[in-house]
């Protein structure tokens, strides 16, 4: 492995790894019990695999370019999916009443309804994820990145509206970073659709 890849792993796990790191320093965990522990680490966790996901997908990890890189990003989405649902089961377990008030959009929490949306819309491409080769690459392509924008923009308003464990300015560049990724990613995927079509019409 170069240097090259080597810092671009230390860069990704630095960016996933301090702000959950900082978050297990915070005196607010002096009087939570390890439910609510758990289902917080687990909330983290998703949204560093928020940043990991474009990357597999278009290929930017070292060692997990083309055909490896998408077979990792299915085991990541699962991955999500799992955390996901014990961020969510940890939340319910330590407070039932304040998880029926989010998931039935009558919370008064500001942060509720972007981080129920989010997390819809990743249940929604984990289910079609199944169905995606009848759907033929072209619709799943369109529909999985339209999902991708609801995830990443939900999730990243839920985790900057939440004042919880995860400190301020490790949260705020993790969210940057998901945002940015997600663009970079979005706007390469569409440049390499188009760039065949270009060079079509401009030799006819």
């Amino acid at each position: 492995m170069n240097i090259r890849a080597i810092l671009s792993w230390a860069f990704l796990a630095a960016a996933i790894g301090v702000p959950v790191a900082l978050s297990l320093t915070s005196p607010l965990l002096e009087w939570r019990g390890p439910v609510y522990i758990v289902a917080g680490l687990s909330g983290m966790i998703a949204l560093g695999l928020l940043l990991v996901q474009p990357a597999l997908i278009a290929g930017y990890l070292p060692g997990l370019a083309g055909y490896r890189g998408r077979r990792v990003h299915h085991w990541t989405g699962g991955a999500l999916v799992v955390a996901l649902l014990v961020h969510i089961g940890g939340l319910w377990i330590t407070s039932p009443p304040d998880m029926i008030d989010a998931l039935t959009f009558t919370s008064p929490t500001p942060f509720s309804p972007f981080g129920v949306t989010a997390m819809w819309a990743i249940f929604a491409v984990a289910l079609l994820a199944a169905f995606r080769r009848r759907m033929g690459l072209r619709p799943w392509r369109i529909v999985h990145m339209s999902f991708a924008v609801v995830i990443v923009g939900g999730s990243v308003v839920h985790v900057l509206l939440v004042e919880g464990t995860m400190e301020t300015i490790s949260k705020a560049a993790l969210c940057a970073l998901v945002v940015a990724a997600a663009i970079k990613v979005m706007t390469d995927l569409m440049h390499r659709k188009t760039r065949p079509m270009r060079s079509s019409s401009g030799g006819s």
